[in-house]
C-alpha cells in the first residue's frame, strides 16, 4: 500500500511538473511561449509574483498612487524590456517599447479591449471605446463625419466662446492661488456639451455633479481591478463598492439623458430627419449628436446606442482634454522661457475673435509645447486588449484570453526615441526633428485603426483656450512639476491639487 502511494506520489508530481510547462497551476492561467521554443525569459522580463500564486495578490488593496509607482518599478525591473505577468486565468503582456507596439497597433486581429474595461462597461455602455469588430466599424463610419475639417470650423467659435468666458472667471478668482483644476474643468465639460453634443450647458442643470460622479467612479473601478476575484460581477455585488458605483453612473447617466432629451426635442421641432450633410458643414453647427439623431431617424442606431456614444464622447472628450491642459498649464508656468516663446508665437495674431482655424494651426511651437506634455504626461497612460484566440506577435505565442497592457507612459519616456525623456523640451516636435521618431513612439492618442476619433478635435480645443489665456496673462508657477504625485487609472491624475499663479499681462 506505501508503494503503490509513492508511486501515485511520484506519477502525480511528474504530470503536474509536465502540466506546469504549460500551466502556470497556482496562478491558474496558460503560459506564454516563445515561437522559436526558446525559454521565454530570453525573449521578455518575467516578473515575479510575491507569493506563489503568480502575481495574483501583488496589486491586492492597492492605491492608485502605488499602481503607478509599481508599473515604474515593473519597467525599471525589466531594463526597459517588455515584460509578463501572471494573473487568474490569463497571462499579461506588457509592452513598454515602442518597437514592440508597433505589430500589436498595425494589427487587424487584436483590436478587442481587454478585461479592464469590463469593468467600464456599466458607465460607457457598448460606444466607440468599447464597442468591436462590425459594431466598432459601424458606429466609427456613421461619427466619422462628425469631426469633418468644415464642422471644426464651426467648433472653433464656441471654443472661443467659451475661452473668453473662461477668462471673464478668472477676473472672480485670487490670482496668487488659482486652481487648475476649478480653471479648467467646467470650460472642457462646457466645449463637449455644446459642440459634439451640441446643447449649451447653463440650459442643463447637473454639471458639477457630473464631474464629481466622473471623478469618483475612477478608484472604485481602481479597486476593483487589484482584486482578481471582484472581476467576477456577483462577487463584486456583494462585497465591493456596488452600490456607491451604481449611485454614481445614475448620476452621469441622468445627466447625458437630459442633453439628449433636450437635443431630440429641438431635432424633431426643427424637422432635422431631412439634414443636407454637405451643407449643413457651413451652414449650422452639425455636432456629434445630431449626427446620431439623424441616424436614429433613418433605422441606423437605436437609443440605448445614442445614449452608450454620448456616454462614452463625453467622457473622453472631457476628462483627457481637461487632463492634458492642466499639466500644459503647470510646465508653461515652470519654464517661462517656453511660455515667452509661445507668447511671441501668439502676439503677432490678429484679434482673438477672429481667429480661424488656418490660425491656430498655424501655431507650430504652441502645438510642440502641447505634443511634449502629452509625451511626458499622456492623459490615458495605458491601454488594453485581449486575444480573442492563440496569437502570435513579437515572436510570442499569446494563449487565448491573453491580456495586453500597452504602456503608453513608459513607451513616451523610452531614451532610445527621446533622449533626456524626462527634461521638459518642446522642440522634440519641430519638423526638423520629428523625421527620426519612431512612428509609434507617441501615442498619446493611441495608434492604428482604433485611434483617437477626436485628437484634431482635442488639439484645437486647447489651443484655443491657450491663446485667449497666454494674450492677457503670464503663469507663474505655485506647485512645482518635480513634486506632482501620479496616479493610475482610466486617466492620468494627481494626487494633490495643483495651483498657478497668474499676473495680467501689461500691453
Amino acid at each position: 500500500m506505501l508503494s503503490f502511494f509513492v508511486v501515485f506520489l511520484i506519477v502525480l508530481i511528474f504530470l503536474l511538473f509536465k502540466v506546469n510547462k504549460t500551466y502556470f497551476i497556482l496562478a491558474l492561467c496558460k503560459r506564454i511561449k516563445c515561437v522559436d521554443g526558446r525559454p521565454l525569459e530570453e525573449k521578455v522580463c518575467i516578473i515575479p509574483g510575491k507569493t506563489i500564486f503568480g502575481n495574483n495578490l501583488d496589486i491586492l488593496s492597492m492605491t492608485p498612487e502605488k499602481i503607478f509607482q509599481l508599473c515604474r518599478d515593473w519597467a525599471k525591473f525589466s531594463k526597459d524590456r517588455s515584460y509578463v505577468h501572471h494573473f487568474y486565468r490569463a497571462s499579461v503582456y506588457n509592452i513598454i517599447k515602442a518597437e514592440d507596439a508597433e505589430q500589436l497597433f498595425q494589427s487587424q486581429i487584436l483590436t478587442t479591449k481587454g478585461a479592464f474595461y469590463e469593468l467600464i462597461r456599466p458607465f460607457l455602455g457598448d460606444g466607440l471605446l468599447m464597442s468591436n469588430e462590425e459594431k466598432w466599424h459601424s458606429r466609427r463610419k456613421i461619427l466619422t463625419p462628425a469631426f469633418h475639417f468644415n464642422i471644426l470650423q464651426t467648433f472653433n467659435e464656441i471654443f472661443k466662446e467659451e475661452s473668453l468666458k473662461l477668462l471673464e472667471k478668472l477676473k472672480c478668482l485670487q490670482h496668487d492661488r488659482v486652481n487648475v483644476s476649478d480653471l479648467i474643468d467646467e470650460f472642457s465639460l462646457n466645449n463637449v456639451c455644446e459642440t459634439a453634443l451640441g446643447v449649451k450647458l447653463d440650459d442643463v442643470a447637473g454639471g458639477a455633479e457630473y464631474r464629481t460622479a466622473t471623478h469618483n467612479i475612477e478608484p472604485i473601478l481602481i479597486r476593483r481591478a487589484c482584486n482578481p476575484l471582484m472581476y467576477y460581477g456577483f462577487m463584486f455585488y456583494l462585497f465591493g463598492q456596488y452600490r456607491e458605483q451604481k449611485h454614481y453612473i445614475e448620476i452621469t447617466h441622468n445627466f447625458s439623458a437630459k442633453i439628449i432629451n433636450k437635443k431630440r426635442e429641438e431635432f424633431l421641432k426643427n424637422n432635422a430627419y431631412d439634414i443636407d450633410k454637405e451643407n449643413s458643414y457651413t451652414k449650422t453647427r452639425y455636432a456629434l449628436l445630431d449626427t446620431l439623431l439623424h441616424q436614429e431617424a433613418q433605422g441606423f442606431v437605436d437609443h440605448h446606442g445614442i445614449c452608450e456614444e454620448v456616454d462614452t464622447f463625453m467622457f473622453e472628450g472631457y476628462d483627457t482634454t481637461s487632463t492634458c491642459l492642466k499639466f500644459t498649464l503647470l510646465n508653461l508656468a515652470q519654464y517661462p522661457d517656453i511660455q515667452e516663446k509661445c507668447y511671441q508665437e501668439i502676439a503677432s495674431l490678429t484679434d482673438f475673435d477672429n481667429l480661424t482655424v488656418f490660425d491656430f494651426n498655424k501655431l507650430e511651437y504652441l502645438g510642440c509645447v502641447l505634443k511634449e506634455t502629452l509625451r511626458m504626461y499622456p492623459s490615458v497612460p495605458f491601454i488594453q486588449r485581449q486575444c480573442t484566440k492563440e496569437t502570435v506577435l513579437n515572436g510570442l505565442i499569446l494563449p487565448i484570453n491573453t491580456q495586453i497592457n500597452i504602456h503608453i507612459y513608459d513607451i513616451m519616456r523610452d531614451a532610445k526615441h527621446f533622449p533626456e525623456p524626462l527634461v521638459f523640451k518642446p522642440e522634440r516636435f519641430l519638423p526638423e526633428n520629428t523625421s527620426s521618431i519612431h512612428p509609434f513612439a507617441f501615442v498619446p492618442f493611441s495608434a492604428g485603426s482604433r485611434n483617437c476619433i477626436g485628437q484634431k478635435f482635442a488639439m484645437l480645443e486647447m489651443k484655443t483656450v491657450l491663446v485667449a489665456l497666454l494674450k492677457t496673462y503670464r503663469i507663474l508657477p505655485v506647485t512645482p512639476t518635480k513634486d506632482l504625485v501620479l496616479e493610475n487609472g482610466m486617466i492620468l491624475r494627481t494626487k494633490q491639487q495643483v495651483f498657478v499663479k497668474i499676473v495680467p499681462r501689461i500691453i
